[in-house]
């Protein structure tokens, strides 16, 4: 059973991907901000990081960087309801830059969601 964490500050939107996930057949991890991810994945590595973007504290952009740093192979899909840029760049350009494999715009379809953990989980 693939392992996902899924690391958002909307308790909402992390318990609706857990339990999508969950019924679909995969173990997840959950984490408020980029630092407790980072705490977590340390601990126990999960197949597959979702990772918002925006985030208070420690947001998704910097958190991305570590993990590449820390564990290269690690699987990223960022996402964010944000439209906010970096210069010309979204932020999920950004990200994808950084080391994310997919991303994804909230708001998402459920189809979606398990569609793109799918096709990152067989790369």
């Amino acid at each position: 059973m693939p392992s996902v964490l899924v690391v958002d500050d909307q308790d909402q939107v992390r318990q609706l991907i857990r339990e999508t996930l969950e019924l679909a057949g995969y173990q997840v991890e959950e984490a408020r901000d980029g630092k407790e991810g980072l705490d977590r994945y340390r601990a126990r590595a999960t197949d597959l990081v979702i990772m918002d973007i925006l985030m208070p504290d420690q947001d998704g952009l910097e958190t991305i960087m570590t993990l590449r740093r820390e564990f290269p192979d690690t699987r990223i899909i960022a996402m964010t309801g944000g439209t906010d840029t970096i210069g010309i760049l979204n932020f999920l350009d950004v990200a994808k830059m950084l080391g994310a494999g997919r991303t994804l715009q909230k708001p998402f379809e459920l189809k979606v969601l398990l569609d793109t953990v799918a096709a990152e989980l067989t790369v």
